[in-house]
């Protein structure tokens, strides 16, 4: 089980990416519309940067939903491979029959 903490950092993190989306949306086309001034351009480059850090979707990382766990993540089950296994073994998911031998 993961640190409630990551967990709830990782919530305000996804707050924050759909708070400001249309927001950084907008001024990156303003960025990458080249033609408008540069000037334009060079002051909505400062107002994205201006933007808080954890507003960008590149921060956000995929956790277990059950867990929190942050590595081995399906993101088709969006759960780790362990919350996986444990679930297979109890039946819990339809279509899943985990080997053994």
């Amino acid at each position: 089980m993961a640190k409630k903490a990551m967990i709830e950092r990782e919530k305000k993190r996804q707050a924050l990416v759909e708070r400001y989306a249309t927001r950084r949306a907008a001024l990156k086309e303003i960025v990458n519309d080249e033609s408008k001034p540069m000037e334009e351009r060079f002051r909505a480059s400062l107002k994205l940067a201006k933007l808080p850090r954890n507003s960008s979707p590149t921060r956000l990382h995929n956790r277990c939903q059950l867990t929190g766990r942050p590595h081995a993540y399906y993101r088709k089950l969006k759960i780790s491979r362990i919350a996986l296994r444990d679930l297979g073994s109890m039946g819990q998911i339809p279509g899943l029959v985990k080997s053994s031998w």
